[in-house]
């Protein structure tokens, strides 16, 4: 029973899936299970619960070492103006999961979400009677299977949603490239004033549309010490040629990150920090 709505909000973390989803074991490593669990069926929802005040973090994943950038992701946290407050790295492993008793053989057709099929592509080229249908979540899968007992009906999830759901495990890891690694951010609606010690940081900048203007906000960077983790860009919408750069940048001493942070803040026609936190190791 929680007492009134700020202690709800407070304690509550946004994540898109169910209990037993990627998301949920992130919160479960970086929380350390101290908090309510908010599940959303989208990121638009699990963006719009943060601005809401429905919950006070939201977990996100932001990129994988094998798809690259969760461009939309990005582009949600530019619009809503959220705050990158901190970063979880979860390996992920993919296991192929249905009712017990069941070999590859009976498993007619394979559920899950879009990004786990493709990882899992050479896999079931080597299983070729397996119908592969897309889902919006892996875990909500799972416990379909559970809930409604269906033989024949397999599952792409987590040890965890096995577990959770008393589904049996046929074939575990089966992504095509075993080291998958999803890097997720903790977000919220502003920026941590109270973080100390910070060594990385999120931009997002536009730059004027002329020769060499790139290669110059880079050299900055690096004349002030800073090391380029990531670069993505994405069209500015209301001008057509034009991009934005999403950049993170780590560094050892946060007085170069300033220097770095006041000079791009005049070489920019404009400038917006989307994070300040502390690195975590991958």
């Amino acid at each position: 029973q929680h007492q009134g709505f700020f202690f709800d909000m407070k304690t509550t973390v946004a994540i898109q899936g169910i209990k037993g989803s990627f998301h949920y074991e992130v919160v479960q490593q970086y929380f350390r299970n101290q908090v309510e669990i908010l599940a959303c069926d989208s990121f638009d929802l699990l963006v719009q619960s943060v601005v809401n005040d429905q919950c006070y973090q939201a977990v996100m994943a932001i990129e994988n070492s094998i798809a690259g950038s969760i461009l939309p992701n990005y582009a949600l946290l530019d619009q809503y103006d959220l705050s990158i407050v901190g970063e979880h790295f979860l390996s992920i492993s993919h296991n192929l999961m249905g009712m017990p008793g069941q070999s590859i053989s009976d498993i007619q057709e394979v559920h899950s979400h879009p990004m786990a099929l493709l990882q899992c592509k050479q896999f079931f080229q080597a299983h070729p009677h397996i119908k592969l249908v897309e889902s919006s979540d892996t875990a909500a899968v799972a416990k379909e299977i559970s809930d409604n007992n269906q033989i024949g009906k397999g599952a792409i999830a987590s040890r965890l949603a096995a577990d959770l759901y008393g589904l049996q495990i046929i074939y575990e890891s089966i992504q095509t490239i075993k080291d998958n690694v999803t890097r997720f951010v903790i977000v919220q609606k502003t920026a941590d004033q109270t973080i100390e010690h910070i060594s990385k940081a999120a931009w997002k900048f536009v730059l004027d549309h002329k020769r060499g203007s790139l290669a110059t906000a880079l050299n900055v960077m690096s004349d002030c010490k800073l090391n380029l983790t990531k670069i993505q860009s994405l069209p500015v919408i209301e001008t057509p040629g034009k991009y934005a750069f999403f950049v993170d940048v780590t560094f050892d001493d946060p007085t170069n990150y300033i220097k770095a942070k006041s000079l791009l803040e005049i070489m920019a026609t404009s400038f917006k920090i989307l994070g300040e936190y502390q690195s975590k190791a991958q």
